[in-house]
């Protein structure tokens, strides 16, 4: 085991410096001049040059990624051209808010995904199984942008139930804590904040958990009906036990294998595809402070940001394939003798 995870460590290791390298270059290529866009138009050509000097961006590009590279490794992001503070401090303060968002999201999937597939499977062809196919369709098929401007205009707009945006009302945000508002209201028991800060998150976890939730039925149903069709099923079935109990206890318990990889796949990508759930929900995440630097150009906030959600994705992956190969030794073998 601990072979395989140093292989899978080592793996990882030119994933995240390819990252950095893209992102890097992206952002010097394709994105406008940091000093006009900072220094506003009527900016002299003198005082732009000033400024590029100032923030080392007139040093030969391989230059400008080492300093970039040698300084992640240390924890410093840089700082923000706009705030002028670091970009690891402005980072920190917004992802719990970001994490928060993608646990319950990602709860809403897997409850919703797996109750779906498992009903798909037990009843397949059924009117069920179509709904459930077609509940999967519309949540990999409907952007994420779309499904949250209607439900904005539904539940906010029309029937006036739930907030469209925002994480909590500014009177009852708790100060201090672990930065998840519904965990620092339940410790402190402030029942108020509390059903305040769930009414805030209800929309946009479930529009970032659409996605996801098809992806898990459809995982779900596809190995929910590969363990039905397994000899120790039908035998149990012919021993006479109940339906319901051969499912739950001798079908699910093993169809959950793939599909606990597939979650844990999909919380990572939560983490980082939040950027357009909370631009629409006005989300104070990560997502939404990467998307505002990307238009202003603020090129060390959004090297950082997509850095360390690169960081988070390839540990989860990797946390992943540690956990699929504990509990299924064949993946382990098989990677070591490939």
């Amino acid at each position: 085991m601990l072979r395989y995870v140093i292989k899978r460590v080592l793996q990882a290791i030119p994933v995240l410096l390819g990252l950095s390298i893209v992102v890097f270059l992206i952002m010097r290529v394709f994105s406008a001049d940091p000093a006009s866009v900072v220094l506003g138009e009527h900016a002299t050509q003198e005082q732009m040059q000033a400024w590029r000097e100032a923030n080392g961006l007139t040093a030969p590009i391989v230059v400008q990624y080492l300093n970039f590279l040698g300084s992640a490794l240390r924890g410093d992001l840089g700082t923000s051209y706009y705030t002028h503070t670091s970009v690891t401090t402005e980072i920190m303060s917004r992802f719990p808010a970001t994490v928060e968002l993608a646990i319950v999201a990602i709860i809403v999937a897997s409850v919703l995904g797996i109750v779906l597939g498992v009903l798909a499977a037990v009843h397949k062809g059924s009117f069920v199984d179509g709904l459930s196919t077609f509940v999967a369709l519309v949540g990999v098929s409907m952007p994420i942008f779309w499904s949250g401007v209607l439900m904005i205009i539904l539940f906010a707009g029309t029937l006036h139930v739930l907030p469209s945006g925002g994480r909590i009302d500014p009177l009852l945000a708790p100060v201090g804590g672990t930065g998840l508002f519904i965990l620092d209201t339940l410790l402190s028991g402030d029942f108020e904040a509390l059903g305040n800060a769930l009414q805030h998150i209800v929309l946009p976890a479930l529009a970032l958990s659409l996605y996801s939730m098809a992806i898990i039925t459809r995982m779900t149903r596809s190995s929910m009906l590969e363990t039905l069709g397994e000899d120790y099923v039908r035998t149990a079935r012919a021993k006479g036990l109940p339906k319901g109990s051969v499912d739950r206890h001798h079908a699910l318990r093993n169809a959950m294998l793939p599909v606990t990889t597939v979650i844990g796949l999909q919380f990572g990508s939560l983490l980082g595809g939040a950027l357009l759930t909370e631009t629409v929900f006005a989300w104070p995440g990560i997502g939404k402070y990467v998307v505002d630097s990307i238009l202003k150009s603020d090129f060390p906030v959004v090297q950082g940001t997509v850095l360390l959600i690169g960081v988070i994705f390839v540990v989860i992956n990797l946390i992943v394939d540690i956990v699929y190969a504990y509990l299924d030794p064949r993946i382990k073998y098989s990677q070591e003798e490939g």
